[in-house]
């Protein structure tokens, strides 16, 4: 899932959600709001079809695979508190989800682009992993090259960084610091995630 190279804007379009968030999928999207395909009658989803969409969501929009996403789920199971909260706080605390929301790149897919070619570093050490957990603390940078410290440092003076309590950014530095954990209000994607915690407990 997070290699998905096909037309972004028809996930967008059957899921109705913006999970891809390019400028061309936002735009095809935005005119054509209805699901692909044959437009005879839209049918409502099942109960299984329903909750099937929204784990695509989360899949999709996290850039994650079945596998990935059961383990995330077993290890949500594993803490305290309510289990789809704490699903989409592992997700949430993914270091290429961070990369974007700190407005280093546009999209998440461009984030972990950037984390694999090793462009940034947590705590002074180059991470080429997107799926790296960030904890409290944790600083996230760009690496001191001349030719990434021009990008970065334009993307992030042109994007409008999502506010956060938990995330502070400094546009001088490229400096991005954790400064506690997410809740379950800075979640961005609209999910009815106890749907998806009823799917995969199955």
């Amino acid at each position: 899932m997070g290699r998905y190279h096909a037309a972004k804007a028809r996930i967008n379009r059957r899921l109705g959600s913006m999970v891809y968030e390019s400028s061309g999928a936002v735009r095809a999207s935005e005119r054509r709001e209805h699901p692909p395909g044959m437009r005879t009658r839209i049918r409502r989803p099942s109960n299984y079809g329903q909750a099937l969409m929204e784990k695509q969501k989360i899949k999709h929009y996290y850039g994650l695979g079945e596998r990935q996403l059961r383990r995330y789920f077993e290890k949500a199971g594993r803490q305290k508190g309510n289990t789809g909260e704490q699903l989409l706080m592992i997700c949430e605390r993914r270091l290429d989800n961070i990369v974007r929301r700190a407005g280093f790149t546009k999209t998440r897919p461009q984030a972990r682009q950037g984390i694999v070619h090793g462009h940034f570093q947590v705590n002074g050490v180059k991470v080429t992993s997107p799926s790296y957990q960030l904890r409290p603390g944790d600083v996230i940078t760009v690496r001191p090259r001349k030719n990434l410290q021009p990008i970065y440092r334009s993307q992030l003076e042109e994007s409008q960084i999502e506010s956060a309590e938990w995330l502070s950014v400094d546009k001088e530095t490229l400096r991005a610091n954790i400064q506690g954990l997410p809740g379950a209000s800075d979640v961005s994607l609209p999910v009815d995630v106890n749907t998806v915690v009823e799917f995969l407990s199955r």
